[in-house]
């Protein structure tokens, strides 16, 4: 049975205590602000430990959206848009649908306990860098959904990864990679306005910045470029350490997305 399962199916044995617990619980109309302690040291992911990370990673991906998307004081219509097509992306159910809304919802009310949530988010997935660099994505995602990223925006977000362990560099790097995809997604380049870009074909520009590398380097570096992302955004490895099934089509779009710019690169190589 999946996390969701257990969770309407009474399992409070599975249920998140603190921040994260008490958002779930608002989001479904209960009052589930106690339940499993932490998990135990040691960093043991046995398959009770990962649905619980789950539970986490859905909870505060929807919550801290709806913070991020109201970053810049208003939450844009494009914005609404991209919360709805990873929930659209990700299939849910009416129920699960419902859920993730009424979380984004309380992510963009005023009394949202940013930091209190990043903690224990962080803690829950026991600083799984590659579960967490998944997060941060989706975030950059919802703060591109207007073409560009704000200041106000880019400020939260560097906030966000400095709680969660994140440094300036790799978010740097995340963010020429989630901007960089938009080609590849056919949403379109950010263009400064508070419109949204129309869509385009990907450039062999956006293929080296998606894959991280220069066009300068040597076929060797992006190769090994193309492989380290594509062992990051692996799906199966992904859900193994805390993502949701859910997202496993958010995860593999994104590969689908490397493999892209890595065969735009070889052609144009000549390889």
């Amino acid at each position: 049975m999946s996390w969701w399962g257990k969770l309407v199916g009474g399992a409070f044995g599975f249920m998140l205590g603190g921040p994260l617990g008490a958002l779930l619980g608002v989001a479904l109309g209960h009052n589930f602000d106690k339940g499993l302690k932490a998990l135990p040291d040691g960093g043991r992911f046995d398959a009770g430990d990962r649905e619980r990370v789950q539970m986490a990673f859905f909870t505060a991906t929807f919550a801290v959206m709806g913070r991020v998307a109201k970053a810049d004081g208003r939450v844009s219509p494009e914005e609404i848009r991209m919360a709805e097509s990873v929930m659209t992306q990700m299939s849910l159910d009416a129920a699960k649908r419902k859920t993730a809304i009424n979380l984004f919802q309380q992510g963009k009310s005023a009394d949202f306990d940013l930091d209190s949530v990043l903690d224990q988010f962080r803690s829950e997935c026991h600083g799984r860098s590659t579960l967490i660099g998944m997060f941060v994505e989706i975030q950059l995602q919802a703060a591109y959904a207007d073409g560009h990223l704000d200041r106000a925006e880019e400020r939260l977000l560097l906030h966000i990864c400095g709680h969660l362990g994140v440094s300036e560099f790799d978010f740097r790097r995340l963010e020429r990679m989630v901007a960089a995809e938009r080609g590849f997604s056919g949403r379109g380049a950010g263009t400064g306005s508070r419109r949204a870009a129309a869509p385009r074909r990907p450039s062999l520009e956006d293929a080296y910045r998606l894959l991280g590398v220069e066009a300068q380097a040597s076929d060797a570096e992006v190769k090994r470029a193309y492989r380290r992302l594509l062992s990051q955004h692996h799906p199966d490895k992904l859900v193994s350490k805390g993502l949701p099934e859910e997202m496993m089509k958010v995860a593999a779009q994104k590969t689908h997305e490397i493999r892209q710019a890595y065969e735009l690169v070889r052609e144009a190589r000549g390889g």
